[in-house]
């Protein structure tokens, strides 16, 4: 079955969202040129805020696509929502599921239909304190090398002005963030794309943990270096690995239970909708 959508939905999300974001947020935007015209291609993207999905989105509308997110599936199950989300041609992610082929399969069949899907390789909003991207789930890569679609980075910054991740740090930049939603004064959405990461050196080569690792270590180099720009500062040689900082804090809780998410991990998104495609 192919991926299906509406065109009517999704002409009506524009209508009602584009004017409402060009009113909320002043734009810096570089690089819509490395945002291929047509054909399945994925945006994988740096996440400070649960606001910047709409950014990002708007970003990647304005560059001549139409975005699509995987969303948490729960959301599916809410009447209206899910009429827009279908609609619109949104991709539910089961997060409880343990296969992650299944959990990816409706994307790639998106891919194939030429879809422009939108990625978070991190899993999640960053937990590092100075906003950095984290290490990235291998999801991404994943996807990359089995339908041969081209991964454009995307970084983005001053979301986390508007709005700041509820979860996020007490230390660093982000524990000086105040947290709720502040649109005034109008924040400043600035978004960079650079041109496709060179994945051909992964080509043909099985998809071993260690291949999809090394092929998401230069992903997430490539959004960190955009973002360094977009910052005017150097991104730290080291990410942040959140999954190894809660094994850490849980390992010294008797009975704690492993951290880790099989779909999400395998996905590299959050969810759109309630979270705008995040975690």
């Amino acid at each position: 079955m192919s991926h299906g959508y509406s065109p009517a939905w999704r002409k009506l999300t524009i209508v009602i969202l584009r004017p409402l974001l060009f009113g909320l947020l002043k734009r810096d935007w570089r690089g819509r040129g490395n945002v291929p015209g047509e054909g399945g291609v994925i945006i994988a993207a740096n996440h400070i805020s649960e606001s910047d999905p709409l950014a990002l989105a708007h970003f990647v509308y304005e560059s001549g696509r139409y975005p699509v997110y995987l969303a948490k599936s729960t959301l599916f199950d809410v009447k209206v929502v899910r009429a827009v989300l279908r609609g619109t041609g949104q991709i539910p992610v089961y997060r409880d599921r343990e296969d992650a082929a299944a959990v990816l399969q409706d994307a790639e069949r998106a891919l194939l239909d030429g879809e422009c899907l939108m990625f978070y390789p991190e899993g999640s909003c960053t937990r590092d304190p100075e906003l950095w991207p984290m290490s990235g789930q291998t999801g991404v890569a994943r996807m990359a090398l089995k339908t041969g679609a081209k991964v454009v980075p995307v970084a983005n910054w001053g979301a986390h002005e508007l709005l700041p991740y509820r979860k996020g740090e007490r230390t660093g930049l982000a524990g000086g963030l105040k947290k709720g939603f502040h649109p005034f004064p109008r924040k400043t959405m600035r978004v960079m794309a650079g041109p496709p990461v060179d994945l051909s050196r992964y080509e043909g080569e099985p998809l071993t943990r260690e291949t999809l690792r090394a092929a998401t270590d230069d992903i997430m180099t490539a959004i960190a270096g955009l973002l360094g720009e977009l910052r005017g500062a150097e991104p730290p040689v080291e990410r942040y690995d959140h999954h190894r900082v809660l094994e850490e804090r849980r390992g010294a809780v008797p009975g704690a239970r492993p951290a880790g998410d099989a779909a999400a991990d395998a996905a590299g998104t959050r969810s759109t909708g309630s979270k705008a495609a995040g975690s």
